[in-house]
């Protein structure tokens, strides 16, 4: 076992390679974008209870397209063309940094995504979503530490040390996102049940990707692998942070419609799902007025 190892922005790239990432990186900031303009539109299509959920989901993408405009630039600065290939600069580790400094922050919101929708309310919901974002952040800190920080990345014993604490936290938060979905099924309307164990599992299996990504820095190297890093991560935040996000949006809409018919929430607006109306809309008592 070697003692050292070659981060991913040390590696030289062909015109392919180079292509392939800057694409893979495209794809992931429209799509970031599509999702940011759906999200901010759908604030106000589900009842106030559950919109923190919505204004969570605008954060994540917001900060994720940022952080990939920066990955972009990076990308574009980070390389220089020789000789018919793409040499790295003392710019490229910028290209993962600025991954880490979106997980930072995207994660633990995602965290709260999940509860907001949930079932949870009061110092419980309070308490899951300290925990669950806590054990996020750690997680993701801990990581950078080993794959970036220590040793520039290079260190295979922090890479490995780094990563089991890491993975605690990564336990931490998988139990606690389980807990709260399970907890909460029981108690949601029968049409959000769907939606939210798809949310769950979309969540968990997705998360999957980045610690073997983390593993794949600290076994292989090269451009074929850098490559197979850099899609596979942007892959893995359009499903975390699109296709999950649209999971709890359908929630937090059904949630809504179900509490406007049990007189629990007034709506000022119909909701439709999939071209079925779900609840009539109504409008919100004016203030009193002497």
């Amino acid at each position: 076992m070697t003692s050292s190892v070659a981060p991913p922005w040390t590696v030289v790239l062909t015109d392919g390679q180079h292509a392939l990432i800057e694409y893979g990186v495209a794809v992931a900031a429209f799509c970031l974008v599509a999702m940011l303009t759906r999200m901010w539109s759908a604030r106000r299509e589900v009842g106030d209870r559950y919109r923190p959920a919505v204004h969570a989901s605008v954060a994540v993408c917001s900060v994720a397209f940022l952080s990939y405009l920066l990955l972009a630039f990076e990308l574009h600065e980070g390389y220089a063309r020789r000789g018919g290939m793409w040499v790295p600069t003392g710019e490229t580790i910028g290209t993962w940094t600025a991954r880490y400094i979106d997980w930072s922050v995207s994660v633990p919101l995602l965290v709260v995504e999940v509860v907001a929708v949930s079932a949870l309310a009061g110092a419980t919901a309070a308490w899951a979503k300290r925990i669950g974002g806590a054990a996020a952040f750690l997680m993701i800190a801990l990581g950078f530490l080993g794959a970036v920080v220590v040793g520039g990345g290079s260190d295979f014993t922090a890479l490995l040390w780094l990563g089991v604490a890491s993975s605690i936290c990564f336990v931490v938060v998988y139990g606690v996102i389980i807990w709260t979905v399970l907890r909460s099924l029981p108690v949601l309307p029968a049409a959000a049940r769907a939606p939210m164990t798809s949310a769950m599992l979309v969540l968990l299996v997705t998360w999957f990707v980045y610690p073997v990504v983390y593993g794949l820095q600290g076994i292989a190297s090269g451009g074929a692998v850098t490559v197979t890093e850099h899609l596979l991560l942007s892959a893995a935040d359009i499903v975390s942070k699109v296709v999950f996000g649209l999971l709890v949006l359908r929630v937090a809409r059904m949630r809504t419609a179900a509490d406007v018919l049990a007189r629990d929430d007034v709506h000022p607006e119909s909701i439709w799902i999939e071209q079925l109306r779900q609840s009539e809309g109504a409008s919100r008592p004016l203030p009193f007025q002497p």
